[in-house]
């Protein structure tokens, strides 16, 4: 059983962040009950992020459904939603309304911009919040236009991962105080938390404003990706004087012209000698000479080969469920320990389960499936 175990959390079902935090908590041993819109015969999704919870479907446009998810609340430790400000409070499911029937529940709200601010009614995506904050600036080669860094920087480290850690740190406090609190989980905040060491560096002048000119973003020459003789990609590391040393022995540099490490001056000539020496050899070749070194070295993988890299199966960090590969459950514990039950269901496979398991009766289940309310 994982650490969250014993914790029940309602889940009003979003898209991107949301998923991914009701993910973070279930995978930890929280139950976390999806409520899902009204979508009968709807298939079973291969959807990672919907992993380890049971869903209801429940039509929140009626009262009676309104009221079937506050029955639920009474009986869990928190509910999350990541619809825009005001929604949940139009639908009747806001903060003041689930307080009045559980005072100590702890209440997440997932958002781009935040609750308040001049953007907050604003539509967005991980893109934009990232923008706000200095991080897309950053990403990218000297010259060119930012790169989108995935949707991992928003959506994800600075929203689902950053939800789920303000949950859980409420849920610690509401045990204490007996109380419950709203925690704002605003994309933008998270992304500029992620920021952090690079306003430090700002704030040194160890930061530059043209993208691909620092040290961590493509700038120098011992920290960046590099084409091998197969079309392929390999990345080094080698920040430390001792794993540069170590990088210029392996790849068969003259030590003496590599010396000015920290030069940013030399780094483009650096790096133009280091394109031809790793388009010498294979990636394949390249990882006999470096890999488990302390060059700090890695192959390029694809998500289709990473699950394959010997390390990464070592440590089982990707597990096949229902025939989908997916990241294991993360992080680890000695003793609690976070699994994987079951993957996604189907919106509303569970609602009868999960009402008779919350002190619905038959006849009150039988009645709101007859009415349309539930599926």
């Amino acid at each position: 059983m994982g650490p969250l175990h014993g914790f029940r959390i309602i889940e009003l079902a979003g898209i991107g962040p949301g998923p991914f935090c009701g993910m973070m908590l279930s995978d930890m041993g929280a139950e976390v009950i999806r409520v899902d819109r009204l979508r009968p015969g709807a298939p079973a999704p291969r959807d990672v992020l919907a992993r380890n919870r049971r869903s209801i479907a429940v039509d929140l446009k009626k009262p009676e459904g309104v009221e079937t998810v506050l029955k639920l609340v009474e009986s869990a430790d928190a509910l999350f939603e990541g619809f825009r400000p005001g929604v949940t409070e139009r639908l009747g499911l806001g903060p003041d309304d689930c307080r009045t029937r559980n005072e100590k529940l702890v209440y997440g709200r997932m958002t781009g911009w935040g609750q308040d601010g001049p953007l907050a009614q604003a539509a967005g995506h991980d893109i934009n919040y990232i923008a706000l904050t200095g991080a897309l600036h950053a990403i990218g080669r000297p010259g060119e236009r930012p790169v989108p860094p995935l949707n991992l920087v928003g959506d994800f480290g600075g929203g689902g991962m950053l939800l789920a850690f303000g949950l859980v740190c409420a849920l610690l406090e509401a045990q204490k105080s007996g109380k419950g609190q709203v925690v704002d989980a605003a994309m933008v905040d998270g992304a500029a938390s992620l920021m952090a060491m690079f306003y430090t560096m700002g704030a040194g002048g160890a930061f530059k404003a043209e993208r691909g000119t620092n040290l961590l973003d493509g700038g120098a020459h011992f920290y960046d990706t590099y084409e091998t003789k197969d079309g392929k990609y390999i990345c080094i590391g080698s920040i430390e004087p001792q794993f540069y040393a170590l990088l210029v022995e392996k790849a068969g540099l003259d030590a003496k012209r590599f010396a000015a490490q920290m030069d940013a001056s030399k780094w483009a000539d650096y790096k133009q000698e280091l394109m031809e020496v790793f388009r010498s050899k294979t990636q394949a070749e390249w990882c006999a000479i470096m890999e488990g070194s302390d060059v700090c070295f890695a192959p390029v993988l694809s998500i289709f080969d990473a699950p394959a890299h010997p390390h990464n199966k070592a440590r089982n960090t990707f597990v096949e469920v229902n025939g989908v590969v997916q990241p294991a459950p993360s992080p680890r514990f000695s003793r609690t320990t976070a699994e994987i039950s079951h993957g996604a269901r189907a919106p509303g496979a569970d609602t009868e389960a999960v009402l008779l398991d919350s002190g619905f009766s038959g006849d009150e289940v039988a009645a709101l499936r007859s009415s349309g309310v539930i599926a």
